[in-house]
C-alpha cells in the first residue's frame, strides 16, 4: 500500500512540475513577443516609454482573461501600440502649426 501511495506522491509532483514548466515556457513566450513588439515599434518606444509600457501591460492583462493568453497577446499589444502611435502622430500634427506659427508671428 505504501507503494501506491510513493506512486501517487510522484505523479502528482511530475504533473505540478509539468504545468509550472508549461507556465514558465507561456511567460517566457509573452516576453519574447513583448521584445520584438518593442523592437517593431523602437520609435514610439523611445519617445513614449510611458504609454507603450501601459499598452503592453493593458495587452497583457486582456489575454490573461482569456483561456489562450499566448494566441491573444500579440494581436491585443500591436492593437494597443499602434493607438499609441496614432495617439503621438495626432499629437504632433496639432503641435506643428502651432510652432510654425510663432515663427511667424
Amino acid at each position: 500500500m505504501n507503494t501506491n501511495h510513493t506512486n501517487k506522491t510522484l505523479t502528482e509532483q511530475t504533473i505540478a512540475n509539468l504545468c509550472a514548466q508549461s507556465f514558465i515556457k507561456l511567460l517566457a513566450g509573452i516576453e519574447q513577443t513583448k521584445g520584438r513588439i518593442a523592437a517593431e515599434f523602437r520609435e514610439i518606444v523611445e519617445s513614449n516609454q510611458k504609454s507603450f509600457q501601459l499598452a503592453l501591460n493593458e495587452a497583457e492583462a486582456l489575454a490573461w482573461q482569456t483561456e489562450f493568453p499566448q494566441l491573444f497577446f500579440p494581436d491585443l499589444v500591436v492593437e494597443k501600440v499602434q493607438v499609441v502611435a496614432t495617439w503621438k502622430t495626432r499629437q504632433q500634427s496639432v503641435h506643428q502649426p502651432q510652432l510654425a506659427f510663432a515663427r511667424a508671428a
